[in-house]
């Protein structure tokens, strides 16, 4: 469409941000002629956006605070680069006023909503007041400051006009500044608040440099519905549909789509209004969305981001947009259209995150060996031509180093297609078929989600994975298995695609063996044939060939132990019956069980084989024959998940402690997590104090249990 520029055009363009997001608006700039400048931290200094811009500045530290959320380095990096504009992307400093105005003050482009619009929105405390001014429906809700306490809630309930049984648990405690669901806590018990309220300002403090929370009532139930906004300087406003963001865990949304598949016409038209209204009350610039719970027919307004969202590639497939390129258009003085495009189709995202769901979402860290999700069109833009396909927004690439300093996720996988069971079903196919090696992440349980009959006959809500039992999906105890690798995986290799091929490991009374069991066959077989294919002598011995033929061949994993031979007759395999060999390599494996044929991938690291099949996929452990001595822990030790920083520590040493109480606090990757006591017991040893740097495996305390 034709676009009319009004102010100086963009040349050289910093992005105050780093990983996909930085990725996505590079791309942009390049199709638009756009010189682009990175900033990293020591942390990011190999990271694929920074090989990526024209120019990158180092922000020394790896800190948030020292790194991207220091507006004088951001604006240091911008002069000493030659910027003349600045994206802030999502996340750190996009929601931050005081940013908003520096920029244009150090004679740079602001591509964003101008400071007054963004101090409003910014704070949800004033948000949410204006919202009401405006006649936006609203929530009730209350700030709790520094030093509350148990004892000021009445108080608080008095000063805000409300009674305590309008004010019955749940509630939600909320920080004030930034999204993510970072800075906030559920509370079901009122004696729990002064906690709650205390962690979520730490939280928020860390990872938005604003401390202030509020409290509201937990809507639970609800959908959570957004509206993407795109508005000129001249007074033209669009509101480019809806975004249904109801599967959350921790308050983040991790499945998006658009058009929501349940609400009403009318409702449609409530929460397009309504975001309208919001955008025009405060003379709003650029791109961002409102957002909304909707239970039936109620609508209650959340928040406003004055930002991107992560979740803008379904707006822009359904829509046909580029919502980056108007961000800058709109930055340089241009006009939007009277209209906003029709929709078309439907569109649905995931985000990938490096977490272990079974282990509380437990962020992990580490080096990603092979990031690879099949069948992929385009990368941070819809399929060319506005076809229907798949869109991959990654940080990372193969190789990629995951740390603890910054958010988990890996990547967006978006799929656009006529109708949403299309989108669905491709999306689902192409997570259950990615390779992702050397982290656990929550692949499989994402494809969980897709393929759920309740999510198929669109009935989310934002309780939806607690509702279904899917927060803790498939620990390792609940299928006899102790690997390393995610439960999630071995929940898909024992009770997913398996089961439609009769395959399930733990089939009774047949001796038929399942996934886990044939991905470690496969791969001792693909070992056994790198070995060979390796052999400097002899080289024309089958694999395996030994003096005493009777002696089988072992493969011993912390999953599962194989024991077979090669004979005259093919494979003999302790345990697989039915199974036949059709062909092995290093790296492929091919098996016919019961008639049917499987072809396993195998890729072996330092610790850790990856087996992809179409029967999921499978994490192993090898064990060495003469395993090294290891360091034994104390029976009662506390250790650290991952490295991390201590933030408080709850308890002294002879202190009794009962089972879930809080010990000790670790801050990792912008989240904070507790560290609790498993049973009832004495403190025998604290380990740690605040400040401290602690690696994966550090013992922080000592718990001596009762007898």
């Amino acid at each position: 469409m034709p676009v009319t520029v009004t102010a100086a055009p963009i040349r050289r363009l910093l992005v105050a941000n780093r990983g996909e997001i930085a990725r996505r608006v590079f791309r942009t700039c390049r199709d638009l002629g756009i010189e682009t400048v990175a900033v990293f931290s020591d942390a990011d200094a190999d990271a694929p956006h920074v090989a990526e811009a024209d120019h990158a500045v180092r922000l020394a530290g790896v800190r948030p605070a020292d790194t991207y959320l220091s507006v004088e380095k951001i604006i240091e990096a911008a002069r000493a680069a030659g910027a003349d504009a600045v994206h802030p992307g999502y996340g750190f400093l996009s929601e931050n006023a005081a940013f908003a105005r520096a920029v244009p003050e150090a004679g740079l482009t602001w591509v964003g909503p101008p400071a007054g619009a963004v101090a409003a929105m910014g704070s949800k405390i004033e948000a949410k007041a204006l919202m009401a001014e405006a006649g936006v429906p609203v929530l009730p809700g209350f700030v709790a400051g520094p030093g509350y306490s148990a004892d000021d809630l009445d108080a608080l309930f008095t000063r805000t006009g409300e009674t305590a049984s309008g004010w019955a648990v749940p509630l939600l405690v909320k920080a004030s500044a930034g999204g993510g669901g970072r800075g906030m806590r559920v509370v079901r018990l009122t004696g729990d608040l002064p906690e709650a309220v205390e962690s979520a300002r730490r939280e928020a403090a860390s990872a938005f440099g604003d401390g202030t929370v509020f409290v509201e009532p937990l809507l639970e139930s609800a959908r959570h519905i957004e509206v993407q906004i795109l508005a000129d300087g001249h007074g033209t406003v669009w509101a480019l549909g809806e975004r249904e963001c109801s599967i959350q865990r921790r308050h983040q949304k991790v499945v998006e789509e658009t058009p929501s598949p349940a609400i009403s016409p009318a409702t449609r038209e409530r929460l397009l209004d309504a975001a309208v209204t919001a955008a025009r009350a405060i003379g709003y610039v650029g791109a961002g969305t409102v957002e909304f719970l909707v239970r039936d027919e109620t609508v209650a307004f959340l928040e406003m981001n004055t930002r991107l969202q992560v979740e803008h590639p379904v707006t822009e497939c359904v829509y046909g947009v580029d919502l980056v390129e108007w961000q800058l258009r709109i930055a340089e003085g241009a006009r939007l259209p009277a209209s906003p495009p029709e929709p078309s189709g439907h569109a649905v995202e995931v985000r990938l995150y490096a977490e272990d769901p079974a282990r509380d979402w437990l962020p992990q860290s580490g080096v990603l060996h092979r990031f690879e999700v099949p069948g992929v069109d385009s990368r941070f833009a819809p399929a060319p031509g506005g076809r229907h396909g798949l869109r991959l927004d990654s940080g990372v690439e193969d190789g990629s180093e995951i740390g603890v300093h910054y958010d988990p996720m890996l990547a967006k996988v978006v799929s656009y297609g006529a109708s949403r069971p299309d989108a669905v079903r491709r999306l689902a196919a192409a997570l259950a078929g990615a390779r992702i090696h050397g982290l656990v992440t929550n692949r499989d349980l994402l494809v969980e989600v897709l393929r759920h009959p309740a999510f198929l006959a669109g009935d989310t809500h934002t309780g939806f994975l607690e509702e279904h039992g899917l927060t803790g999906v498939g620990s390792p105890e609940e299928h006899g298995l102790s690997g390393t690798g995610s439960s999630a995986e071995h929940r898909l290799a024992d009770t997913g695609p398996s089961a439609e091929h009769g395959l399930a490991d733990a089939e009774p009374g047949r001796g038929r063996p399942g996934p886990v069991r044939l991905s470690a066959l496969a791969a001792a077989l693909a070992g056994a044939a790198a070995n060979r294919a390796a052999a400097t002598v002899q080289a024309g011995l089958p694999s395996g060939w030994r003096n005493v033929v009777s002696q089988p061949q072992r493969a011993a994993f912390a999953e599962a132990e194989i024991s077979y031979r090669i004979t005259r007759d093919g494979l003999r395999a302790e345990g697989f019956p039915d199974t036949v060999l059709v062909g092995a390599t290093p790296s492929l494996v091919v098996l016919e069980t019961s008639g049917v044929r499987h072809r396993f991938a195998v890729a072996r690291y330092d610790g850790v084989t990856h087996v992809d099949s179409p029967l999921g996929s499978v994490r192993l452990t090898p064990l060495a024959r003469l395993p090294e001595p290891v360091e034994h822990v104390l029976p009662g030790s506390l250790v650290a998940p991952m490295p991390g920083t201590v933030l408080r520590v709850d308890v002294k040493t002879g202190e009794t402690v009962g089972a879930g109480q809080v010990v000790v606090v670790l801050e990792a990757m912008k989240m904070e997590h507790r560290i609790a006591a498993p049973a009832p017991g004495t403190v025998a040893a604290v380990n740690v104090t605040p400040g401290r740097q602690v690696e994966a495996g550090a013992v922080l305390a000592v718990i001596e249990e009762q007898a």
